[in-house]
């Protein structure tokens, strides 16, 4: 079900549709990290900052080491007005050192933009990331 749900959304899907899927995942698997990270991305991409903030905070508690769980972190929490993204954008940066994490975050950063090209916050953390 992850899977054809991630697919679906490459395939462009639009976020929207696929929301309650998400949440249908993070039902069934509330322990599975990526599941929450993708519900985070689909959930800023409708401009809903703050059930964003709450699933990146879960898929961050469940993985404090997802490099993309912090990146969503750090985007909702910016979209909601919220301060404390320092520490976070400082593990991201850690954490990216890897060169494989690295190209990872920058295409699903790259990815965001082309859905939402105005999308200020993201484009920030991409600045204070590269």
């Amino acid at each position: 079900m992850f899977n054809e749900a991630v697919a679906r959304y490459q395939a462009g899907e639009e976020a929207a549709t696929l929301v309650p899927v998400f949440k249908d995942i993070c039902d069934l698997a509330p322990k599975s990290s990526p599941a929450w990270t993708c519900l985070a991305w689909v959930y800023l991409l409708t401009d809903k900052a703050d059930a964003a903030y709450r699933a990146a905070k879960k898929a961050t508690k469940l993985n404090s080491k997802d490099p993309q769980a912090r990146v969503n972190l750090v985007v909702a929490m910016l979209d909601s007005g919220q301060k404390g993204v320092r520490p976070h954008i400082e593990l991201v940066q850690q954490l990216i050192e890897i060169d494989e994490l690295r190209q990872e975050i920058v295409e699903n950063i790259e990815e965001g933009l082309k859905r939402k090209p105005d999308w200020k916050s993201l484009q920030r953390v991409k600045q204070w990331l590269f």
